[in-house]
């Protein structure tokens, strides 16, 4: 058993699980993503408009590189990074690729409606390596941190699995104090709660932080660009209906996890009771 007076504050301070200490560190993680981007400012009048690379690199990519940086460095403080990528104790069940499913059907259908030879090769590279980034990040800490933080403090998988999309949606929902309107920051923040919530289904049921990564490394860069050049035809509108279906096949997944969760824990509880000896 390792000893945990050997271990510095910081470490026993993250190592004992509290909800409130997931919020911390989201909101940390805002305080330092946000000035990153602030500091970017100054190159805007030289790197064009929202449809050149350069705009993609310095607005986009670099604030989220330094973010990546610094939960990599908070994470290798806390010896928690072989863990974070290492196969997930907590395991799925198959109806849980529905959500893998959707996300990458819609994924790939944004990306077969887009307009390539409009956007240009560097703009979409810029995009591609701008979303590998995004997912890295946000998946660490929303899927990886968060996740971790909520089940060291021994609370349901149904908590955990709530408390992450929450705090994934918060992330977003700053948006409104950097000039986002009220209402598109509600419905982005009612989009992501849900989007969250597939990928933490992502990570039960694959059983590693990869998957969910992934997915959302390929979900940015096709909303952003599918919305930026969009194909004529029909498939961009189908396309199009992606965040709705994602949302109504959310609402139900959520049910269903719920409903799965619940008897899972009535089931453990009955094995313990069943086992447990019979006193004289």
């Amino acid at each position: 058993m390792e000893d945990t007076t050997k271990r510095s504050a910081w470490s026993r301070f993250w190592d004992n699980g509290r909800w409130w200490k997931a919020l911390i560190l989201v909101v940390a993680y805002l305080a330092v993503y946000e000035p990153a981007s602030l500091l970017m400012a100054p190159f805007v009048p030289y790197i064009g408009d929202a449809g050149s690379a350069s705009y993609v690199l310095v607005l986009i990519a670099v604030p989220v590189l330094i973010g990546c940086i610094i939960l990599v460095g908070f994470g290798a403080s806390l010896r928690w990074l072989r863990s974070m990528f290492a196969r997930q104790a907590v395991r799925g069940s198959g109806w849980m690729w529905i959500a893998i499913v959707v996300v990458l059907l819609f994924n790939v259908l944004r990306f077969a409606s887009i307009d390539y030879a409009a956007a240009g090769f560097d703009w979409v590279a810029a995009w591609l390596l701008a979303g590998l980034f995004i997912g890295f990040s946000e998946e660490l800490l929303t899927r990886g941190y968060v996740v971790r933080i909520m089940r060291s403090a021994g609370h349901s998988e149904i908590a955990v699995g709530f408390v992450s999309a929450a705090l994934f949606a918060l992330l977003h929902g700053f948006n409104f104090f950097t000039g986002q309107p009220i209402l598109p920051t509600l419905l982005q923040m009612f989009y992501t709660f849900f989007f969250g919530f597939c990928m933490y289904l992502a990570m039960r049921v694959t059983g590693t932080i990869v998957a969910p990564i992934l997915l959302h490394a390929s979900t940015d860069p096709s909303i952003f660009m599918q919305a930026t050049y969009p194909a004529a035809g029909s498939l961009s509108g189908i396309a199009n209906l992606g965040n709705i279906v994602l949302i109504l096949v959310g609402v139900v997944l959520v049910v269903v996890f719920i409903i799965s969760e619940t008897r899972a824990g009535h089931r453990n509880r009955s094995g313990l009771i069943d086992s447990a000896p019979i006193s004289e």
